[in-house]
């Protein structure tokens, strides 16, 4: 029984860790875009920590990610070089693509981070070939594919998704479902009450949905599922929110293409709060809670003032 809570601990520490570290990480690009020293977009996913994080808690050291173009997260969770990938902002040569690639162009093959594109759903059919080849090598890794609503919308979905299940391939697909390409809402986009995860399942891929933003309930799910899970592709379309800007820092709330409760809810169930309601947060008392803050803060203070040298 100690041995099991002490697991459980470890897992909330963890979960905690990997969400905050998303958050101040895209946090002080907010705050030092501004000075128009990193000549690249940026997609944030601030709002979308909770995916992450509890992804970061599922891969293995051996398993490959694939990502599109709000990849910051799946790098920062995947053991990324925070130093690296503020270099790469800045095109710097220390950064994790050497300075070529920007924020949508992520490499790092150290930590099995296989690249991110910005071309919506391009990412899918490469990380099928690549898994394909970890097939052929008799590797035994998964390879995680991250994309979003928009990115099931291009025919290169449906190819590399009947590939994937002809093949038998150890794949796991995470759509993050956040509704809206740029300001355009699923329902403007695609038939009314479609599910995602059922088009996968139509094609013969165990799928699943997660409508949630806790961390832990994600990891919980996702865990479970993949455990039972002896080989083959397997789906989740994890619903998820989007804080800021479709592209860039800012917020465009004014804009008014998301109703205020439709904000205000998901403002409400943030990782932070959702820790706080749980009261899982009592196991991590407040010195532990300031020292990870304080680790994080520090290496990206470091990542950034070795950035504009």
């Amino acid at each position: 029984m100690k041995t099991k809570n002490q697991n459980f601990k470890k897992l909330i520490f963890r979960l905690y860790e990997l969400c905050l570290k998303v958050n101040l990480v895209e946090s002080r690009i907010v705050q030092e875009y501004k000075n128009e020293q990193m000549r690249c977009p940026v997609h944030l996913s601030l709002g979308q920590e909770a995916v992450a994080a509890a992804m970061g808690c599922i891969m293995k050291k051996n398993d490959f990610v694939f990502s599109g173009h709000r990849s910051h997260a799946h790098y920062i969770v995947k053991n990324g070089s925070i130093n690296k990938m503020i270099a790469e902002l800045y095109g710097k040569k220390s950064g994790c693509s050497k300075g070529h690639g920007g924020s949508m162009h992520l490499v790092d093959e150290k930590v099995n981070f296989m690249g991110s594109t910005a071309i919506v759903s391009n990412s899918i059919p490469v990380g099928v070939g690549y898994a394909l080849g970890n097939q052929i090598k008799k590797r035994k890794s998964n390879t995680f594919i991250f994309f979003g609503d928009g990115a099931v919308e291009e025919g290169v979905f449906y190819e590399s998704l009947n590939f994937s299940i002809l093949k038998n391939l150890n794949i796991v697909f995470i759509c993050e479902n956040n509704k809206y390409s740029v300001y355009s809402h699923m329902h403007l986009r695609q038939p009314k009450n479609r599910q995602i995860y059922k088009l996968s399942q139509s094609i013969g891929i165990p799928s699943y949905k997660i409508n949630s933003t806790d961390p832990l309930n994600i990891f919980q799910k996702v865990n479970n599922k993949l455990k039972k899970k002896k080989k083959g592709p397997i789906f989740f379309e994890i619903k998820t929110f989007r804080n800021v800007e479709h592209c860039g820092p800012s917020n465009d709330d004014n804009l008014n293409y998301r109703s205020k409760s439709e904000i205000n809810y998901w403002k409400k169930n943030n990782f932070f709060k959702i820790f706080k309601r749980k009261k899982i947060t009592k196991y991590l008392d407040i010195k532990n809670k300031e020292i990870i803050k304080n680790k994080i803060q520090k290496n990206i203070d470091i990542a950034f003032l070795n950035a504009k040298k």
